[in-house]
């Protein structure tokens, strides 16, 4: 040891010598094992996120949830440890005989923590015991001791940097794609093991005898956990550096919605209100709601008065389950029901009516919510209800949806008109004068190009896909696409599974190659989001407002420059609103 490792500005000079503001490393949390009593970790797991360019901060047991979400707020990235088995009574189970020492002091504290980070989208590494917390706080369960089936001695007397047996990493998984083969050696300390990984996880690894050795997520999230010890091999292996590497583009992800307004053009969220959903707490009725906002850094909504469309014969009082009720004063009710949010959300949330008023909230760390109308029935063949809407602060009217009504033919309608009505002419030209955008999401193909013909402003198609990628007559085609983009509107995509694929699973994937392609057909200037969450939208991936962050990190990871995500996450959809509603201005008499 040198003297000069005693001299403290030798030590800083590299801290020192760098310009301030230079790039931080990302922060990872490391859940700290509890041995009365101290909080205790082994050095091995925070000199390797140091040594993969982390910064590791210990995240003590302690089982109060607003400490944990303050550690949560400071992190970029989880990292659980390992120690004792879990209580079993965590999962509803008595103890077996074989169950060994558990630990009172640190089974909640870090089940809380695992939930709250998932509900963020954080980054998650599990070390033996942390793949099993992994499990049993996201809907998986542990067997409390495998000697009855295992033929693998899966608790090694050799030195803990030992491998003593191999695990088989299973095609196509992220842990295959990190080690570069199908088979490694590990070693192993366990008499536990991942049961049955449950809804969120899929099988990553596995043991000569079938153990469970490693799972990671099936949702298109950045979680890993793995029953060996990769801290205490020689190599390490590659699973600090992905973990310190996910944390970064977490970080990054995390500042740009910072600066960045992001707003979802629509959501059917008020159809739950009736069924008893609360969208000031974290509601699992709900796909799109404060809390889910909040961890996924969403910062507007629009909430659609949606109005189904009855089929000939049917009243629509009947259809809505309220006989006395007609369209207008329907949709009047929900807007009831939205504008009653700010005050149940103790001042976390306000009305928006224009682009400013988002900015201005998000200024002041409000959510929005704006106004819109699925379905111009609610007009009830009267063109002065648009300016009744308007005034209610509704931003765009849905002309259609699933079926033909007065204004228009429906893309799931029976060409009732030929198009776009007469009435529907009319009510376009008041939307334009009243600063109303013209939704043609759901309208047919000849209903677009006669509505593109009739309004003098710019449309928009708040929640439509791709007909290239999935070939349904919601979809817009490619020539639909080019019309729009001429006329200066917008096409946001939407996540409802049945316009993403035609065959199989819909996920994120999907929705990102329709993105991508409306970019590629009308440029990054006409493209943006539109969810339909709560409107049966929402795919693996891309499931709720919480995903907000993990959309914007994949559009980051395409190298997507904050300017071009600023467009995707609303900017196109409000430059096209603000068109709107000063040619409304310009209306007004002085």
């Amino acid at each position: 040891m040198g003297i000069d490792r005693f001299d403290l500005d030798a030590q800083l000079a590299p801290a020192y010598g760098s310009p301030c503001g230079a790039q931080p490393r990302p922060v990872i949390g490391i859940t700290g094992n509890y041995a009365e009593p101290e909080c205790k970790l082994g050095e091995a797991y925070y000199k390797s996120v140091a040594a993969a360019g982390g910064t590791p901060l210990v995240v003590p047991p302690v089982a109060d949830v607003d400490a944990i979400a303050a550690a949560l707020d400071r992190v970029d990235g989880l990292l659980l440890s390992g120690g004792a088995d879990i209580n079993p009574l965590f999962e509803g189970k008595e103890p077996q005989p074989a169950l060994h020492s558990i630990n009172a002091e640190r089974d909640l504290p870090e089940l809380l923590a695992v939930r709250m980070a998932y509900n963020r989208r954080l980054p998650m590494l599990g070390i033996c015991r942390g793949v099993q917390a992994l499990a049993v706080a996201l809907g998986g369960s542990v067997a409390q001791d495998i000697a009855a089936t295992a033929t693998v001695k899966h608790s090694q007397d050799a030195r803990r940097g030992e491998p003593t047996h191999t695990v088989e990493l299973r095609e196509g998984s992220t842990l295959r794609s990190l080690y570069g083969t199908g088979r490694i050696a590990v070693n192993s300390f366990h008499h536990q093991a991942v049961a049955d990984v449950g809804p969120k996880f899929r099988v990553a690894a596995t043991a000569a005898d079938g153990v469970v050795e490693a799972m990671e997520s099936s949702e298109y999230l950045p979680i890993i956990g793995v029953q060996w010890h990769p801290e205490c091999l020689a190599e390490g292996g590659p699973l600090f550096g992905w973990l310190v590497g996910e944390a970064a583009g977490y970080r990054q992800a995390r500042r740009t919605l910072g600066r960045v307004l992001t707003l979802d053009s629509h959501c059917d969220t008020p159809m739950k209100f009736a069924s008893g959903a609360h969208f000031e707490r974290r509601d699992p009725q709900l796909l799109v709601d404060l809390h889910k906002m909040a961890d996924g850094g969403q910062d507007a909504t629009v909430m659609v008065a949606y109005l189904p469309q009855p089929k000939p014969g049917e009243g629509f009082g009947g259809l809505v389950g309220m006989p006395a009720c007609g369209p207008k004063a329907y949709a009047d009710m929900m807007f009831d029901r939205i504008e009653a949010l700010p005050a149940a959300c103790a001042g976390r949330v306000a009305i928006a009516r224009t682009p400013a008023d988002l900015a201005a909230n998000k200024a002041a760390g409000r959510k929005s919510i704006m106004l819109g109308i699925e379905n111009g029935l609610a007009l009830e063949g009267d063109v002065a209800n648009v300016g009744h809407f308007a005034r209610r602060g509704a931003v765009y009217i849905t002309l259609c949806h699933n079926g033909d009504n007065d204004l228009c033919d429906s893309a799931r309608g029976c060409s009732t008109h030929g198009g776009v009505s007469e009435l529907g002419a009319k009510a376009i030209a008041e939307m334009n004068r009243m600063g109303v955008m013209v939704d043609l999401s759901h309208a047919s193909e000849r209903s677009f190009y006669d509505a593109l013909d009739v309004s003098r402003l710019p449309i928009v198609c708040s929640h439509s896909s791709s007909r290239a990628l999935c070939d349904h007559p919601r979809n817009l085609t490619d020539d639909q696409m080019r019309a729009l983009a001429a006329k200066g509107g917008v096409a946001q995509t939407t996540f409802y599974a049945g316009f993403l694929r035609t065959g199989g699973e819909a996920t994120v994937l999907d929705a990102m190659a329709h993105l991508e392609h409306a970019i590629g057909v009308m440029g990054i200037d006409h493209v943006g989001i539109g969810t339909d969450f709560d409107g049966d939208g929402g795919v693996p991936g891309m499931a709720d407002s919480s995903d907000v962050v993990s959309f914007t990190r994949r559009l980051l990871a395409r190298r997507y420059s904050e300017a071009d995500i600023r467009k995707i996450w609303g900017g196109n959809f409000l430059r096209v609103m603000a068109q709107v509603q000063a040619a409304r201005n310009a209306n007004q008499p002085n």
